[in-house]
C-alpha cells in the first residue's frame, strides 16, 4: 500500500521542524565607561525595522556596569539577525542624538562595522543556522 503524497509531506515537513533547534545568543557588550542607566539591546530580523526599537523582534535591558555587560536571547528560529545596543545613560529609553543624526550616548552594533551615516543591517547581520544551538557575539560600544 502507498502512502498518500500528503502524509510523504507532512512527515517530511515534521521532520525537518524536529531538526530546526532553537538557539540561544548570548551578547557580550565590551568598553562600558560607567555605571549610569542601563544598557538596551535591540535583536532585529528584518531591514525595514533596523534601529526601530519599538518593532524589535526582541529587547533585552542590563544594569550599565563599567567594562563588559551581557544579554541573552533564548529560543531564537534558525534566521538572520542584527543588533544594535545603546548605554541608556540618562534612562529616557532611546539613543539621544545631537542634531537628530549623531549620538551623544554609546552604542554598538552587531559585526561592529565602521559606519558614516545611518547603519545598515546587511552591515550588521550575522546568521543562526539550524544546526546552531548556542552562539556569542561581542559587540564594542563606542562613545
Amino acid at each position: 500500500m502507498r502512502a498518500h503524497p500528503f502524509v510523504l509531506l507532512l512527515s517530511t515537513s515534521i521532520a525537518g521542524a524536529a531538526l530546526a533547534q532553537d538557539a540561544r545568543l548570548d551578547v557580550q557588550l565590551v568598553g562600558i565607561q560607567h555605571e549610569r542607566g542601563s544598557i538596551r539591546v535591540g535583536l532585529y530580523a528584518e531591514p525595514k525595522t533596523f534601529r526601530k526599537e519599538a518593532q524589535a523582534l526582541a529587547v533585552q535591558q542590563a544594569p550599565a556596569a563599567a567594562g563588559t555587560v551581557r544579554v541573552s536571547f533564548e529560543k531564537l528560529p534558525p534566521g538572520r539577525y542584527a543588533i544594535m545596543a545603546y548605554h541608556d545613560e540618562d534612562g529616557n529609553g532611546e539613543l539621544n542624538r545631537r542634531f537628530g543624526m549623531f549620538p551623544t550616548e554609546g552604542y554598538g552594533l552587531s559585526n561592529n562595522p565602521t559606519v558614516s551615516g545611518p547603519p545598515a543591517f546587511d552591515d550588521s547581520a550575522f546568521e543562526l543556522s539550524a544546526e546552531t544551538k548556542a552562539k556569542e557575539i561581542s559587540i564594542d560600544v563606542r562613545y
